[in-house]
């Protein structure tokens, strides 16, 4: 075979190599554009992301101050003898509820009883010596100065018949107020005095009952200026969870001075607690309703997102693309939260699916989970009613 036609084979192998290698390059080439094309998602202009929208919604909303807490009880009496002697009788038990004046215990009366008797006798005897120096100080055969003496035994003796009378109700040990009992502390056949340091037992008032709870000092001027410094502002109880309500009443002082070490203010509310939810020691979550703002702008809580800018939010606008919008907040309470500034009532943000989203993405709009597909307007009932807000 001569040389020439060897070249010619050669260049005809060589022109099919390059036409193979070009056409795997295409391959992979369309290859990847492909797969960069199906991995740009519907959020880079590949078609509309599907969200979950909500209406921007306007209501009057309480705004809440929030602060720690201790249950105390109204009234705390830890019940003392007042006089001297053995206890003979518990007419009390534990856990029992007392009124004002019930008889507790007894002390042994007899040697009180024995104390009043003398005394009597020795009043008796004075008035009777009385009368008869008044009858003869009328006819002038007495000294005026017997006569004192006469009038001063006779009020001396009945003051101690008095005293004597006072020391023997003593005996019986009475509630000085409306309350419940506690453990007792002394058992009978005890000898008891006035000055023991432990008492016979520990009355509390529970009904009603107080919540002593704290605030930075900068809400100070905001309860002030409520009126708060007054009382009567509502005031919430609510367990450490802060999920359960214990009860509700009203703020009843604000205390007279700033906690310099902690920076904080006290504050004192009283409730009825008719149901006794609220015990004694108990650690609270009180919530103060500082105002009620009305008209407010409210979204869902999930709509708020947080980057390095602040606050902000996804508004679908009429073209049915997202804008993302910087909002601010004034307080988020049973997943919805008061907006201050950057959105208008009725306007559509998105409540989930934020995370596939850009600025000018276009959207599609989807049913919340659990609700009817024929719901076509977010925020909407299928009788096309606003759904009524859950009472926090």
């Amino acid at each position: 075979m001569s040389k020439r036609t060897l070249f010619i084979i050669a260049g005809v192998v060589l022109l099919l190599a390059g036409w193979w290698t070009c056409r795997r390059i295409s391959s992979s080439a369309d290859a990847q554009s492909s797969g960069r094309n199906s991995r740009s998602g519907p959020g880079s202009g590949g078609g509309a992301v599907p969200v979950v929208a909500a209406k921007v919604e306007q209501k009057d909303v309480p705004i809440y101050l929030d602060g720690l807490g201790t249950v105390q009880a109204f009234n705390t009496v830890t019940v003392h003898a007042r006089v001297d002697g053995e206890l003979v009788k518990v007419l009390f038990t534990e856990g029992q509820d007392v009124k004002t004046g019930d008889v507790l215990a007894e002390l042994d009366p007899h040697p009180y009883q024995a104390v009043l008797d003398q005394a009597k006798a020795q009043a008796a005897l004075d008035q009777v010596t009385l009368k008869r120096q008044t009858d003869l100080r009328a006819r002038n055969v007495v000294a005026a100065q017997d006569y004192d003496t006469a009038v001063a035994n006779a009020q001396k003796s009945q003051a101690a018949a008095d005293a004597a009378q006072v020391n023997l109700d003593y005996c019986h040990i009475k509630s000085p107020i409306d309350g419940r009992i506690g453990i007792r502390q002394v058992d009978v056949g005890n000898l008891v005095h006035a000055a023991d340091q432990n008492g016979i037992v520990v009355i509390t008032q529970l009904r009603p009952i107080s919540v002593v709870f704290t605030l930075p000092e900068q809400n100070l001027q905001e309860v002030t200026n409520e009126g708060g410094a007054q009382g009567g502002l509502k005031v919430s109880a609510f367990d450490r969870g802060n999920t359960t309500l214990l009860g509700e009443g009203a703020l009843a002082v604000v205390d007279n001075e700033i906690d310099q070490a902690t920076g904080t203010i006290k504050l004192k509310a009283t409730f009825p607690n008719d149901d006794l939810k609220l015990w004694p020691g108990k650690f609270v979550n009180a919530r103060l309703i500082l105002t009620t703002r009305k008209g407010a702008t409210v979204i869902p809580a999930s709509v708020v997102q947080r980057g390095p800018q602040g606050t902000y939010a996804y508004v679908i606008k009429p073209d049915k693309t997202a804008e993302m919008r910087s909002i601010k907040i004034a307080q988020t309470e049973n997943n919805e939260t008061v907006v201050d500034d950057g959105l208008k009532p009725g306007e559509d943000v998105v409540v989930d699916g934020q995370y596939k989203l850009q600025p000018g993405a276009h959207v599609e709009l989807s049913s919340p989970p659990g609700q009817n597909a024929a719901q076509t307007s977010p925020g909407k009932s299928p009788h096309g009613k606003s759904p009524k807000p859950t009472k926090s």
